[in-house]
């Protein structure tokens, strides 16, 4: 029998899954670093993580505060210049995964980190695109991590910070992006996949006790559900254990009660 959990570690646990051991991973900051550090301390411990500070294969022993946190150099195999790491790297198509995150993201997960409201006059500036539209475009499929709300699942983007699919369909192809984009949605109620058509993110598994309509409640547009939905796992204690002791490292690091 598992642990009881919470929502945002059954959210990490079930992203960390996607994850393999032959993976060359570019992750982002926040929610995609603790899956990816989580894939690598269980079932993947010969992941590579990468970092859009120049840092490969870093093996952090807590999760970074930015990709300038020193913890992400002194554990990595190298570090190369961010213009090394974006031109041969990314743009060179030898990262297999990038995993992201956003504050809004529509039907198509097309991603917003830039402002909500307005552009000229927004109601909230928030951090910018940084590396993550070269990295949504660049790595050979992208994985996406976020909280659910219909404040952040939203109709239509106030501003598209990073391209998914586009308008749906072939929209990608037809504006000569050759990667996959999304193909993987983690929230804290379900796990999304791209319809094989439309390329709309559809329900394929629900985590334990989330109905339909808790989705469709938290989703700002019709949800979809494909036509077998599948139950989600529940974290496994291991699971749990790795997570827990991972954020109980980084809160001591730094200086914040676990």
């Amino acid at each position: 029998m598992t642990d009881k959990y919470t929502s945002t570690e059954m959210m990490t646990v079930a992203a960390a899954r996607a994850l393999r051991n032959d993976d060359v991973c570019f992750v982002g900051i926040g929610l995609p670093s603790a899956a990816c550090n989580l894939a690598r301390l269980t079932h993947a411990p010969g992941i590579t993580l990468i970092y859009e500070s120049g840092t490969i294969a870093t093996r952090p022993n807590v999760l970074p505060l930015s990709i300038g946190d020193g913890e992400l150099c002194e554990t990595a195999l190298t570090t190369v210049s961010v213009p090394e790491m974006f031109r041969y790297w990314l743009q060179g198509g030898r990262i297999t995964v990038g995993f992201l995150s956003a504050a809004q993201i529509d039907r198509f997960a097309n991603l917003n980190t830039t402002v909500i409201g307005p552009y000229d006059k927004p109601k909230t500036r928030l951090p910018g695109g940084g590396g993550a539209p070269e990295i949504a475009t660049a790595c050979g499929k992208i994985f996406i991590v976020m909280s659910q709300s219909r404040r952040s699942f939203v109709e239509r983007l106030d501003f598209v910070t990073s391209l998914g699919h586009g308008e749906g369909g072939d929209h990608r192809r037809r504006l000569g992006v050759t990667t996959k984009g999304p193909t993987r949605l983690v929230t804290d109620l379900a796990i999304f996949e791209p319809d094989p058509e439309s390329r709309e993110m559809t329900v394929t598994s629900l985590h334990p006790g989330v109905t339909h309509q808790a989705v469709r409640d938290a989703t700002g547009w019709p949800a979809r559900f494909a036509a077998g939905v599948a139950e989600t796992a529940a974290p496994t204690a291991d699971e749990l254990a790795v997570l827990r002791e991972l954020h109980r490292r980084t809160a001591a690091a730094h200086g914040k009660a676990a």
